[in-house]
């Protein structure tokens, strides 16, 4: 009998190296030699003898299987070959997942450095581990290869990285670094960057290695990129990653695909290491994240992946929906398992949000149910306009603490706020901040945290007050303007000597000739801009917001991010646009300034309560007991740049959007829109969001007051039932419904108050004429060449052409033509 015998056993029978199995059952030393000293031995009865074995096992308690679901139990149980574990939100599916592996490692299927179990957060990974440990009754003696992709790979990575021509001890650039390098190639390429920003050309190339596309795969469309130069500039930056021994995130994923593909004994060592593969969040892949786990698990086939296609919500972020879509073609015979029993929905908002995200075509299809009591219906509200949106939440949510109408007392930690956009929490903030109502900001800083937020701040500072030495250093080098560090040194050198603000420093330094080139002339067309918008803060014929309009654009600093191309800038213009509309709640740039420093004074945790806003994609993987949906209205979501960019597939993955805000939601989900917002500094009716129309009737409650939108809701449609139900709204008894049903009998039913409504042509145009001559505060005198809406082109005596909005423009009576 040879000495290995027990390695020719398959490995569903217990064989392999380790022999888990056997070792377990015939624990003594001495009866294994005594069975490998049996005459009568053959291979028939060592299968047979596991097959017993295997059965014992499986017999043993498993009470971690007793607080399954009947589906739960089915997907844990289902050890052999691919398994899809279609997990709708709420149903249990970590607590599915955590079960399957603690039962791989009970039945002896596989040891822990035999189990392969992938996530997309070390959070979640931290979690799985701690559920497994609490499972078995142990703490877990490490699972190593239970993690994220990238904590995987570079393992990995660091075992076979002379595959790929680097050393084991390479390192990870940050996003940083990575900029920055991408920027000496540019340099080197003499390409101009203000044409082709590094981070424009890091965001193509992160999308390129998200398709598992090497510089030699790049397909013609792509290769085009850049007047056919991206392609080569991806192939050097490749090349000067290896010479200097480095990677980016994106490597760490491609490399090993790349040597997966090309080398097949190591694909095959793995394939044999890790028998069992799972995957969480599968509908989150991205290209090469796929092609990683296919290759892995394309020889034993023992592959589970857990996810939802209704969630699927990250496609901006290259994860392709489409791979679990096509799971069980690309496993054939693979077992698909629905978890579809929720239990952290109510039945009212399972029906809502089955019934909206029942209108996408690409889809496998479940539905929720759940054992809960009905609970409260959908909410759902219609407002005059964003402020008084932000307001009534404000006073529901004080409403909540002590319970209203049948639902108990919630804490400000039961409460959530999730919004489409960033550019919506200042609404929220500034009320909160206002009223005293704690909060936090999850997944990302406050309102006037974020960067642009800060720097467009800075600007208004220096031109109200043009001593404040920090917001010039802030502002003076951004954007770029050649004022690197060595420029800014000698402002501040000449402002010491002279004991004088910056500012002043800076003209002293330019009337000595103390700088020059471009530095020189960029930081003059600075400092006459500075005191240019100083004196303007004093025109009475010049509301505030339009100077900072006015200080945004002529600064540069609005083109700057109109030019950046990576996927933050749209975002960032936004928030931009909604600093200018908060300027109109104050008199001046200065009491606002004012407004803002004391606010943000208050920024001490004392650790207690906290409502949470957050974006809806922040939002994915959590839940509340009470939920708050405000700008449900079309353009703002489904977001119009959304649906312009990908068309149906965006459409598609805003209405998942829709369904993972409304399943965050335990008990009460309202949704609100408002009839008017200020769009591009001017006030537009809004039409109410399309996924309204989608709700179920039955399931929800309507509590816009009678005639504020024709007494019905949804895009503008006649519903004969829900004006019924809308006109018996007057029930609702919150501190806001009584507040909107006083202002609505002091309105009438359609008249919207003072200028808040006003409706603003799109098509409107300037009151200029072609020939006629203008002025505009920095280009000076020109005359009107064309008109294209409300932007005149002018032809500037000392400017060039330029195109501006008209409303930049005067037009001087005393001036001939």
């Amino acid at each position: 009998m040879p000495e290995n015998w027990r390695d020719d056993l398959p490995a569903e029978h217990g064989g392999g190296k380790r022999g888990t199995l056997w070792e377990r059952v015939f624990r003594s030393p001495a009866q294994r030699a005594r069975l490998r000293d049996m005459s009568s031995f053959d291979e028939n009865d060592a299968f047979e003898g596991a097959s017993l074995a295997a059965r014992a096992m499986a017999a043993r308690p498993a009470p971690y299987l007793d607080d399954l679901n009947p589906a739960q139990r089915e997907a844990v149980e289902a050890l052999d070959g691919p398994v899809l574990m279609l997990a709708g939100a709420g149903t249990g599916k970590t607590k599915a997942l955590t079960a399957r592996i603690v039962h791989l490692l009970n039945t002896g299927r596989a040891r822990s450095n035999e189990i392969l179990s992938v996530t997309f957060t070390n959070k979640a990974a931290r979690e799985m581990k701690n559920r497994v440990g609490a499972m078995l009754g142990q703490s877990i003696e490490g699972m190593p290869w239970l993690g994220t992709f990238h904590a995987i790979c570079v393992k990995l990575l660091r075992r076979h990285a002379e595959l790929v021509g680097l050393k084991s001890n390479f390192t990870i650039l940050d996003r940083d670094d990575q900029i920055r390098l991408l920027k000496q190639l540019i340099a080197a390429e003499h390409i101009d960057e203000k044409r082709w920003p590094a981070r424009q050309i890091a965001a193509l190339i992160d999308g390129w290695k998200n398709r598992a596309l090497t510089p030699e795969k790049l397909p013609a469309a792509d290769a085009g990129a850049y007047n056919h130069r991206g392609g080569e500039i991806y192939r050097q930056y490749q090349t000067r990653l290896r010479e200097l021994n480095a990677v980016d995130f994106g490597d760490l994923l491609l490399h090993m695909v790349v040597i997966f593909q090309t080398h097949p004994d190591v694909l095959e060592q793995y394939q044999r290491w890790f028998r069992y593969v799972l995957v969480d969040e599968y509908q989150d892949t991205n290209v090469a994240q796929y092609l990683w786990l296919r290759l892995l698990a394309g020889g034993h086939r023992n592959i589970c992946c857990v996810g939802d296609d209704d969630q699927s919500i990250y496609g901006w972020r290259g994860a392709e929906v489409g791979n679990i879509l096509r799971f069980e073609k690309d496993f054939p015979g693979a077992k698909v398992v629905r978890l579809e029993q929720n239990y952290r929905s109510t039945p009212h908002i399972l029906a809502a949000a089955s019934n909206v995200i029942r209108g996408n075509e690409g889809r496998l299809g479940k539905t929720l149910w759940t054992e809960a009591e009905e609970g409260e219906k959908l909410r759902l509200i219609g407002h005059w306009d964003g402020e008084e949106e932000a307001r009534w939440i404000g006073e529901e949510i004080e409403s909540l603490q002590g319970g209203t109408r049948g639902v108990r007392p919630m804490s400000l930690d039961e409460m959530a706020i999730l919004v489409r956009a960033s550019h919506q929490m200042r609404a929220f903030e500034d009320r909160f901040l206002t009223i005293g109502l704690p909060y936090r900001v999850i997944g990302g800083p406050r309102f006037y945290e974020r960067l642009e937020i800060r720097d467009a701040m800075a600007y208004f500072r220096v031109v109200v007050s043009p001593d404040d030495d920090l917001a010039f250093e802030r502002i003076v080098n951004t954007p770029k303007r050649g004022l690197g560090n060595v420029a800014q040194q000698k402002i501040q050198t000449t402002a010491r000597a002279h004991g004088v603000p910056l500012v002043q420093g800076a003209r002293m330094l330019l009337a000595k000739k103390g700088l020059g080139g471009k530095g020189a002339t960029e930081l003059a067309q600075l400092l006459n801009g500075i005191d240019r918008w100083g004196r303007m803060t004093g025109d009475a014929d010049l509301t505030h917001m339009e100077l900072a309009e006015i200080i945004l654009d002529e600064s540069g600093y609005t083109a700057m991010w109109q030019n950046d191309k990576t996927p933050e800038a749209p975002g960032r213009l936004e928030n931009l646009k909604e600093l200018v509309k908060a300027l109109e709640q104050f008199e001046n740039l200065q009491g606002f300034l004012e407004h803002v420093s004391l606010i943000m004074d208050n920024e001490s945790d004392d650790g207690g309560a906290k409502v949470s806003i957050m974006t809806l994609h922040a939002a994915k993987g959590l839940e509340f007991p009470a939920v708050f949906l405000p700008g449900w209205e079309d353009g703002l979501f489904p977001s119009q740049r959304s649906m312009d960019e990908t068309g149906l597939k965006g459409l598609e993955e805003e209405r998942r959007l829709a369904y993972v805000g409304i399943t965050r939601a335990e008990e009460l989900c309202t949704i609100s829109f408002a009839g008017n917002r200020r769009v591009f500094g001017q006030w537009q009716s809004q039409m109410p969001s399309r996924f309204i129309d989608e709700l179920p009737e039955e399931h929800v409650e309507v509590l816009t007051p009678p005639g504020l939108y024709g007494g019905g809701y949804g895009a503008a449609r006649p519903s004969a039932g829900i004006e019924a139900r809308a006109a018996q709204a007057d029930a609702y008894n919150s501190p806001g419904w009584r507040r909107m049903q006083a202002r609505a009998r002091e309105w009438g039913t359609s008249q919207p108050r003072e200028s808040r409504t006003t409706v603003i042509d799109l098509d409107a145009v300037s009151s200029f004429t072609v020939g006629e001559r203008v002025f505009h505060q920095k280009f000076g005198y020109g005359a009107v060449t064309a008109i294209e809406g409300d932007k005149v082109e002018v032809d500037f005596e000392k400017a060039s052409t330029k195109k501006v909005v008209a409303r930049f423009l005067t037009s001087p009576d005393d001036i001939p033509f």
